[in-house]
């Protein structure tokens, strides 16, 4: 074997090697650290946006298989589990089928009472603190902004953030009273009245611990306009620049 040949072959090798530690090294982030989720609907307007990019933190909550690529079902439970916090935003297996990736906020904690009455929340029987605030104006369709009512809300933990308001008298908006079984959580969108959450039992309903991916952390990356991201040429106008790296609360 010529000297020529030789160095061919190391350098494959080499080449192999370095792209077979990069693939475990992102495997060992993307399953214990972070991983990477993007918003495919406004359910969570205006805290989340279509066409944002986010890394949702693994290790916040503990791992399960649906940690793992693929979720093989290697074990059952949590390793590590810590519970999650009221107010959290969510990336959660949906319970219904379990392939499905959703994004909500956490409203209710095992054993909660959770009611919706003319539109207002209600845990354990008494009305979250909620201000009016200035309007949020969808302006996603150019030329057709919509204004929409915006609320403030504080849950009894203390966490603040704003829900939309879409339509009055919605059809989620007066409920009857849910009760969070033991190891399961209750999770809303804050665009309440676009957003199939826990309050539609027959397609979300209660979300077991073990469902729970992760939570959202910071917004690496956003693109409005319907633009997938990959189009580079159209980032200079169709990028959100003041949405990258914001913190998601």
């Amino acid at each position: 074997m010529s000297t020529d040949q030789k160095r061919r072959e190391g350098g494959f090798a080499e080449t192999v090697r370095v792209i077979f530690h990069a693939l475990l090294i992102a495997l060992i982030i993307r399953t214990f650290l972070f991983q990477p989720f993007n918003i495919p609907s406004g359910s969570m307007e205006a805290t989340l946006l279509v066409g944002d990019y986010l890394f949702v933190s693994k290790y916040t909550y503990g791992y399960t298989h649906y940690s793992v690529p693929f979720s093989p079902p290697l074990f059952s439970g949590r390793i590590l589990g810590r519970k999650p916090q009221q107010g959290d935003v969510v990336v959660f297996r949906l319970p219904k089928d379990d392939s499905v990736d959703y994004i909500k906020r956490l409203i209710g904690q095992p054993g909660d009472q959770i009611q919706m009455i003319d539109g207002l929340l209600h845990i354990n029987g008494k009305p979250v603190k909620r201000e009016q605030i200035d309007d949020y104006v969808d302006d996603e369709d150019p030329g057709h902004p919509v204004r929409v009512k915006r609320w403030r809300e504080t849950l009894p933990n203390g966490v603040t953030y704003t829900t939309l308001d879409r339509v009055d008298n919605g059809f989620y908006d007066n409920t009857p009273v849910y009760t969070v079984p033991p190891g399961h959580f209750f999770m809303m969108g804050d665009n309440r009245d676009n957003s199939t959450d826990s309050r539609v039992l027959s397609q979300v309903g209660y979300v077991p611990f073990e469902n729970l991916i992760g939570r959202a952390e910071i917004i690496f990356f956003s693109i409005g306009e319907g633009a997938p991201a990959w189009q580079i040429w159209r980032w200079p106008w169709a990028v959100r620049w003041n949405r990258l790296l914001t913190i998601v609360r």
